[in-house]
């Protein structure tokens, strides 16, 4: 891809975002494949049906919302380059951004640094519920910060570098099958009895599709935030996510934090493992820290996006 179009993007992304008042009118493009997703696990992931059966409905839905994405995506670059010629790369920056959460995650965990400066703990366990899945009700300050800022390290994958990594690769329909796919696993692909059998097709291929982008938002964490190298590539593993541990375990050694630990989910206690071995006393300062480090990141990535568009 020789234009900038995923330095586009990200201009795009940072600087406007998608406006609530758009939002409000027209939603956005991932909740429609989420309705979609939801419109057929209604259907087919009934309780009735064999563990077999689920499965391949669940194949069968993510092959569904990912084939609308990527034909979608591929007409609208088609009718882009043929109507519009050499400024077609223009419209196709446009219609990527919305793909791309740079200011969207960065928007999402700014008020949970805001509310734990302002000793608020119970503002800044609201907005902190708003991007975690954990329970938050007993979170005190540390727990906050340390989740919010996990949220926004593995964040750092699926949110900017793998939506830019298949743009590069595979075009406008390679981004938003990449978020028809991640849109899935975030829905289903779980691990409870409900979601184990359909979900399965979705989690796999996330896992697949974030192989390589995990790794880059490591190296990009570690280079942003000035270290982080054997902390990442020591404690990666320590994740139960095969992906996500790669960009927190940078994260946490950048700030010489001690991230994950023990967990509680509705109400169960998980006994996870910690990644990093610095101390465990997180504070605001320490999450305003890490969007520091988020913003150079995204930085470099513009960088290297304009880098690549110039080579060609």
């Amino acid at each position: 891809m020789a234009e900038p179009i995923a330095a586009l993007a990200i201009l795009v992304d940072a600087v406007v975002g998608w406006p609530p008042s758009l939002y409000a009118r027209i939603g956005h493009p991932v909740g429609g494949f989420a309705r979609v997703i939801g419109w057929v696990e209604v259907r087919w992931n009934t309780p009735a049906r064999s563990s077999a059966a689920r499965r391949f409905a669940g194949v069968v839905t993510l092959a569904l919302v990912v084939a609308i994405a990527a034909g979608i995506a591929g007409t609208a670059t088609l009718v882009a380059r043929q109507t519009l010629g050499s400024a077609a790369w223009i419209a196709i920056g446009l219609m990527a951004a919305p793909g791309v959460a740079v200011r969207s995650l960065y928007d999402h965990v700014v008020p949970v640094a805001r509310a734990l400066r302002e000793n608020d703990i119970e503002a800044a366990r609201s907005q902190v519920a708003m991007i975690v899945g954990r329970d938050v009700a007993s979170l005190d300050e540390a727990g906050v910060a340390r989740a919010a800022i996990e949220s926004l390290a593995e964040s750092v994958c699926d949110g900017v570098v793998a939506p830019l990594f298949w743009l590069l690769v595979a075009g406008l329909p390679g981004l938003w099958a990449y978020k028809a796919i991640n849109t899935a696993d975030s829905l289903i692909g779980h691990r409870e009895d409900r979601w184990r059998a359909f979900g399965w097709a979705a989690a796999r291929t996330d896992d697949v599709a974030n192989l390589i982008p995990a790794r880059m938002s490591g190296v990009l964490l570690c280079i942003a935030g000035a270290g982080g190298w054997r902390t990442m590539l020591r404690d990666a593993a320590n994740h139960a996510s095969p992906n996500a541990g790669w960009p927190e375990a940078a994260m946490a050694g950048a700030l010489g934090m001690k991230l994950a630990g023990p967990i509680a989910y509705d109400g169960v206690r998980v006994a996870k493992p910690y990644i990093g071995d610095g101390r465990a006393d997180a504070t605001a300062a320490d999450l305003y820290a890490a969007l520091r480090i988020y913003r150079r990141a995204c930085v470099l990535l513009l960088l290297i996006a304009g880098g690549i568009a110039w080579a060609h």
